[in-house]
């Protein structure tokens, strides 16, 4: 180290320690005293927050609409409830998608290919239409005649019957209406006609059309 270095080093400890003088006079400066000899300083984060993962942490400013209930809000409502939203889901049974189709009612609309149904959303969405347009063209009568009826403590919509209809099929949702709630199909995983009729209940579900050859085109 050469000379100026020293002096440029020693002229700002020198006035740090006559500073440190004045302002603790009785002081002897002993180091032990500022020792962090026992302290815990390896602070971590803790376990709870630990489990949170990324997708978890929702950023501030993702916009997210409100569909209320809309068509969309129907479709997007029961996309959630089915797979999450998630185009690439397969179930444990083999149901497939955001909407969670089965390979039989893929064959009623046109649809024989799993495989690339699974990897293009534009054809689930088509997907999605077609068998409630079917659907509807096979209860129609049923929406006709227990439409704003209670049955089974809940209330009967269109978009009930299409929902539940889209869970367990349109002769499920017959069975259900014309034994008056006393046959409630299930399935695999517990959910119920029933339940499926009161949670979609209320949608606007006009834009459908009644559709006895519905099939999807791309």
């Amino acid at each position: 180290m050469n000379r100026n270095s020293v002096k440029s080093f020693l002229l700002p400890f020198i006035i740090c320690l006559l500073f440190a003088l004045a302002m603790y006079p009785d002081s002897d400066l002993n180091p032990e005293q500022y020792s962090t000899e026992g302290l815990v300083l390896d602070y971590n984060i803790s376990d709870e927050l630990a489990m949170i993962s990324e997708n978890e942490i929702v950023p501030d400013n993702i916009f997210t609409p409100h569909l209320g209930k809309s068509f969309e809000g129907f479709k997007e409502a029961l996309a959630f409830k089915e797979s999450r939203g998630d185009y690439f889901t397969v179930n444990t049974l083999g149901y497939l998608g955001k909407y969670q189709f089965g390979a039989e009612t893929l064959k009623l609309i046109g649809i024989y290919n799993p495989n690339q149904f699974l990897y293009n959303p534009e054809l689930q969405e088509k997907a999605f239409l077609a068998n409630a347009e079917r659907n509807k063209w096979v209860l129609r009568k049923d929406i006709k005649r227990f439409e704003g009826k209670i049955i089974g403590g809940v209330k009967v919509t269109e978009s009930g019957i299409l929902a539940a209809a889209h869970l367990a099929g349109p002769g499920s949702v017959k069975k259900f209406l014309r034994s008056y709630g006393g046959n409630n199909f299930a399935d695999a995983y517990g959910s119920t006609v029933k339940h499926y009729m009161k949670k979609f209940s209320g949608y606007d579900t006009s834009l459908i059309t009644p559709n006895r050859k519905a099939r999807v085109t791309l």
